[in-house]
């Protein structure tokens, strides 16, 4: 299968505008799995809760969501892109799967990152996998990569792509997605955006160079830093789904969860 990112820079607060970016890059991508950034059709510098809850929508059925399921059912692909949902008076930093059929899931960040903890509402949905047919996909946020466990459980739960809509501003993720799919043995697209965003006193600017990782760590597709980029590139999806790493290491079966208890339950001091 083709699975690729778009790369790009969304103006802050413009829906509409975003969205019409959006619909124009996923018209000159050829894969059957598309991912975008988080919060790509909004921008991600807040300065209030209040200025957030007027950029969310419901998910499936709102604006944004509405126009991703458009966008892939012409494709005939499946895309993932960040957006603000609302849900019964809260507010999360979201992603969406879409296919040709219609919307599939929404996932909500667990990890918020900095100023989001102001802003959104922690998720409170599992990291859950989506058989669609051509593969099992995953999905994680932006800062959700810092944290091993979320790769780790999808993993377990048989995705062979993480999908990982992404506003990078550290430098680290890149390099820390080779070993989060080297030790997961899956391929990853992470779709980071580019630009700089300066309100209310503060200024972000963010780091690009979206990635596609493959099972052993290798780096299958960086783009620049700078700029708006798509990358496309042919996966096997068989590749995810063998986790032997030579005839006598699986890195499933090789797991010591008798030892593992303290990432449960921390050992008190």
């Amino acid at each position: 299968m083709k699975a690729g990112f778009i790369q790009f820079t969304p103006i802050f607060g413009d829906r509409e505008d975003n969205i019409r970016q959006i619909g124009r890059l996923v018209a000159d991508v050829d894969a059957e799995l598309i991912v975008l950034p988080e919060l790509c059709n909004t921008g991600y510098l807040f300065t209030s809760r209040q200025e957030v809850q007027g950029l969310a929508e419901e998910a499936p059925g709102g604006r944004t969501t509405d126009a991703l399921c458009r966008m892939a059912r012409e494709k005939d692909a499946y895309l993932v892109a960040g957006l603000i949902e609302k849900c019964a008076g809260r507010l999360f930093n979201a992603s969406v799967l879409v296919g040709p059929a219609g919307h599939i899931a929404t996932y909500r960040k667990i990890h918020l990152f900095y100023e989001e903890t102001l802003w959104f509402d922690p998720g409170d949905l599992e990291l859950a996998v989506h058989d669609i047919g051509i593969c099992r996909v995953g999905m994680m946020i932006c800062f959700d990569w810092y944290f091993p466990e979320a790769a780790r459980i999808l993993s377990l739960r048989g995705a062979d792509v993480i999908c990982h809509c992404a506003n990078l501003v550290l430098p680290y993720c890149q390099e820390a997605m080779v070993t989060r799919c080297l030790e997961n043995h899956v391929f990853a697209v992470t779709a980071n955006r580019t630009g700089t965003e300066e309100r209310g006193g503060k200024k972000l600017d963010f780091t690009g160079k979206s990635q596609i990782t493959g099972p052993d760590g290798e780096i299958l597709c960086r783009a620049r830093e700078a700029g708006e980029e798509i990358c496309v590139v042919d996966i096997d999806v068989k590749r995810a789904q063998e986790k032997a790493i030579n005839p006598y290491n699986n890195i499933l079966r090789d797991r010591r969860t008798e030892y593992y208890g303290e990432l449960i339950k921390p050992r008190s001091r």
